[in-house]
Order: C-alpha cells, then structure tokens, then sequence
C-alpha cells in the first residue's frame, strides 16, 4: 500500500509543476495587460510595466516566477484587482469561504444521497424507489442556481428565516442556504449511481448466500452490499468535490459569497496574471489531490484494484 501511495504522489508532484510551468507559458499569450486603462499613456504604461517587471526577458520573469513559487509559495504581488497586495492574501481567506460551504455542501449532499441511494435500492419497484428517483432527477436536472434562488426567495424572502446574502456577522447561518444549493447536484448524483451498483450487489451470490444464513438485512446492506457499491460514488465524488470546494460561480452571485470563484472572474477581466495563476494553480491542486485520495480509497475498499495498480 505504501508503494502504491508513494508512486500516486510522485505522479501528482510532476502534474503539478508541469501545470505551474504550462500556465505561465499560457499566460504569455493572454490578449492585453493589466493597465488597460485608456487615461494611462504609453510612458506611463512602460513606467507601471518596468516596474512590476513585466518588461524583463522571458526566461528572467521565467525563472523569478518558478523560484518564488517553489521556494516561498508567492504568486506575487496583484497587478490591478487590489495593486500592490499579495496575491496569497487576496485569494487564500476567499478560498476558506468557498472550502467551508463546500465542505457543507458534499457532508449534507453525500449523507442524503447515501440515504436516498439504499433507501431506493432496498425498496425497489416500490413508492419509496418512485419517489427517491424523481428527487434524484429533478437534483440532476434543475441547475444549483435555480435551487439558490428558490431557496432564497422562500427562506430569505418569504419567510425571512435566513440571509439573502452573505453576513460576515454570522457566516455559519449565513451558508445555510448557498450549501443547501450546492448539494442538491451531489445528492441526486450519489443517489442514482448508488441505487444502480447497491441493486447488482444485492442480486449477487454472495449476498444471496449471506441471506440465507438468516443476517438481518440491514446488516447485509452496512457490511456487504453498501462497501461494494461505494466504488461508483467514489468515482463522482472526487471531481464533484473540487468544483464545491472551489465555489459555485452563480451560487456564489446569488448570494454575494465573496469566494474563489467570482475573484477568478475579476482577474480574467482585469488581466491580473498572478491572481490568475494562483487560482488556477489551486484548482489543479485540488483536483489532483482529490484523484489520489479518491486512489486510495479505491485500495482501502477493494484490495484487488491496490494489486492491480501496483503491478
């Protein structure tokens, strides 16, 4: 197991500083720069250039840009949203409220959807699987921002139980109902490819056998059936995951979430580089950790895949 884990992370270490190294060449042909501000003229741009040196050799900005990063994690400093600060704290305390609702968001989305998923796949052909099927589809089908509006026109307007929009005051009461939107998507995704995995398992031999030893059902479905069909759902979870702990752009807008997402949006229209390098960065970041614990788990849950990638 260790070597399995050792030869995932070395893999995932190369990823990333190929990443770090493809978004500075990526960003070398981004159209504009971050003073494209009409009343600047062109002295003055050449000024604001040479001063953030952005007027240094390819290499030279090359080689200052991998150095700082790999040494003291510093994207720099920002070039336009708020000049002159650190790009780490621009975007890292807008990452902890995007990470939290997140967070919020998968806990309440996963629990329900493993609910839901056994509570169907136990009850097939029956009202119980009619009904959790139809809140599964409409989960898939009705985007989060829909959700986010239904909930705040409900609960923030109609009946003011909650916020309409983010109070730093009360953060935790505040993030209700953004991670209320949020987890609908992962609630009916978990529902559907649990339901379908738990209903093979249960037709299996082995469970069958189980059965007729006379275990009660809930603890066939808890020690054998469910184990088995976590595979699916671990699969989903892991790229379900880095877009919630990210943010949801919309969401995010409905209810005035200052997150990581509407600040990528800003760096994209102001040409902020490091903004847009440190976000991206943190992207691949996560959903690259989130593929090698997704890994791992897939070793602790069956062993046979462990084996099978080891060799």
């Amino acid at each position: 197991m260790l070597k399995f884990i050792t030869k995932r992370f070395f893999w995932s270490m190369v990823t990333l500083f190929t990443i770090l190294i493809l978004l500075f060449l990526l960003l070398q042909f981004l159209p504009g720069t971050p003073f494209n501000d009409e009343k600047l003229s062109e002295a003055s741009k050449a000024l604001l250039n040479a001063k953030y040196g952005l007027d240094q050799p390819f290499f030279s900005r090359f080689y200052i840009y991998m150095k700082n990063i790999l040494t003291e994690f510093d994207f720099g400093i920002s070039l336009s949203i708020q000049r002159n600060w650190m790009v780490k704290n621009i975007v890292l305390p807008r990452l902890g409220i995007s990470v939290r609702i997140g967070l919020q968001a998968l806990a309440l989305g996963t629990g329900m959807g493993i609910l839901f998923g056994v509570v169907s796949a136990s009850n097939k052909n029956t009202w119980l699987d009619t009904l959790a099927t139809v809140v599964a589809i409409i989960g898939v089908s009705i985007p989060s921002y829909v959700f986010a509006l239904l909930l705040s026109y409900t609960f923030g307007y109609k009946l003011p139980l909650f916020s309409i929009i983010f109070d730093f005051s009360d953060p935790i009461k505040s993030s209700i109902l953004p991670t209320i939107a949020l987890s609908m998507f992962v609630m009916a995704q978990v529902t559907r490819f649990l339901r379908t995995e738990l209903i093979e398992v249960l037709g299996s031999d082995y469970i069958r056998l189980v059965e007729a030893k006379g275990v009660n059902r809930f603890k066939v479905i808890a020690r054998h059936g469910l184990r088995n069909a976590l595979i699916s759902v671990i699969t989903i979870l892991g790229p379900l995951t880095v877009t919630l702990l990210t943010g949801s752009l919309v969401v995010e807008k409905v209810y005035a979430v200052p997150g990581i997402g509407s600040l990528l949006v800003n760096a994209i229209l102001t040409n902020d580089y490091n903004v847009i390098v440190m976000i991206a960065f943190v992207y691949s970041a996560l959903y690259i950790s989130m593929n090698l614990i997704v890994d791992i788990l897939y070793g602790i849950i069956d062993p046979r895949i462990r084996v099978a990638k080891g060799a």
